[in-house]
């Protein structure tokens, strides 16, 4: 659930919730989240938007519809706050032309920025990435750093709007998240720790060097959201997701602790340099103590995105 002060200040507030890129991990986990603090009022007062016209299926059993994103532009509504989590990542760009994935992403992004600019939106949260942060780095691969250098341009843009419209845009980079709902398990390796647990195999970390994650709850993440788009009328807002930095043998190892998984295998460490993808903990950690949000430890949020990968939604 949404911190409960958050929660209550929604179902008590009139805005309109427009989701872009509702079918995804964060969309359909916010989705949730949105159900729980409106009840009933959910279908009036939240509309959804993705790639094609589709059915969204809750954990709860509730389904809601989803529209293609071209007809976000038309949505009838008073007061608006928008989230965009719309974009074509990094996998599609490992299978996609440069012209072509770069092609996609702008025109997602254009038709997003024309309906914000055009719609009464009062407030914006861009869900941009810590790829951002690989865009000029040698050292990362050629898609990541293709997905890192649109993530870069969605923020600019999305900053400049909220400049020159005098509205208000949050920019979150999103390093490592967990929570229901999450997608791709052979992409995220908290994931493929929890199925090993699961399905009670040894808990294989291959990495052959170093690797540094840490990790947020959605929840937590979208707490803070909620909070910092009514925080002020107007301005760009930016941060990093947070969390403590941990090896990821030993986030293995937390997760056999939690799951009752393990034995975990790690490979041995021959490379020197370390893989770091971590965000500004100590700012994000501030955040969510000046708004009131309790921050989710690493325990619970394994245990909670375990429960939903043996029950995930239908």
């Amino acid at each position: 659930m949404l911190e409960p002060l958050i929660a209550e200040r929604l179902a008590k507030s009139d805005q309109h919730i427009a989701i872009a890129g509702s079918g995804g991990w964060i969309g359909l986990a916010t989705l949730d989240l949105l159900e729980k603090a409106l009840g009933n009022d959910l279908p009036h007062r939240v509309s959804c938007y993705g790639s094609a016209a589709r059915t969204l299926t809750l954990r709860s059993g509730r389904t809601v519809e989803q529209r293609p994103l071209r007809a976000l532009p038309s949505l009838e509504a008073h007061r608006i706050w928008l989230l965009h989590f719309a974009f074509l990542t990094k996998d599609r760009a490992e299978t996609m032309s440069i012209a072509d994935y770069r092609a996609a992403n702008d025109a997602i992004s254009t038709t997003v920025l024309q309906a914000a600019t055009h719609l009464p939106v009062e407030a914006m949260f861009v869900a941009s990435s810590g790829a951002a942060t690989k865009a000029n780095d040698p050292t990362a691969s050629p898609a990541m750093r293709l997905y890192g250098q649109m993530k870069l341009d969605d923020e600019t843009r999305f900053a400049a709007w909220s400049e020159q419209q005098g509205r208000r845009a949050v920019i979150g980079r999103i390093f490592n998240i967990t929570g229901p709902y999450i997608n791709k398990h052979q992409a995220y390796a908290i994931a493929n720790f929890i199925t090993d647990a699961l399905e009670r195999r040894p808990i294989a970390v291959r990495a052959p060097r170093q690797v540094f994650r840490a990790y947020v709850a959605i929840r937590e993440l979208m707490s803070l959201n909620f909070a910092l788009m009514d925080a002020q009328p107007q301005g760009a807002a930016r941060f990093d997701t947070g969390g403590t930095a941990m090896e990821l043998g030993d986030v293995a190892q937390k997760v056999a602790d939690i799951l009752g998984g393990g034995p975990v295998e790690r490979a041995s460490i021959t490379e020197a340099v370390p893989d770091q993808y971590v965000g500004d903990d100590m700012r994000y950690a501030n955040l969510l103590r000046h708004h009131g949000i309790s921050s989710v430890p690493l325990e619970r949020q394994i245990a909670e995105t375990a429960d939903y990968m043996r029950h995930p939604a239908t």
